[in-house]
């Protein structure tokens, strides 16, 4: 078994609200559950204009677990309301 982990720092657009926020950020994260994978907004909650998501997958081969974050990133980066400043994969567990 195998589970990764990928955690996007976003900044985003003209936004000076959480409410705002929450409207940019809530179609991104609709958008990763539909990959099949876990996911969350973890970081920078109380900040207007950044956004920390990270979304787990398990799965019994790591190669798997890499396309679908592969996958995850890629689909936030397309998104020209926000701009993707880093993205970090980790691999957890004994063989990782």
């Amino acid at each position: 078994m195998h589970v990764a982990t990928l955690t996007v720092d976003l900044l985003l657009g003209d936004v000076h609200s959480l409410k705002a926020k929450r409207a940019l950020v809530r179609p991104v994260i609709a958008a990763l559950k539909r990959l099949d994978v876990a996911v969350a907004e973890t970081g920078s909650l109380d900040l207007h204009r950044r956004a920390e998501i990270s979304c787990a997958v398990v799965a019994a081969d790591a190669r798997h677990c890499r396309e679908v974050l592969d996958r995850a990133e890629h689909l936030v980066a397309a998104r020209p309301e926000l701009e993707l400043l880093s993205a970090r994969v980790r691999f957890h567990g004994d063989d990782a």
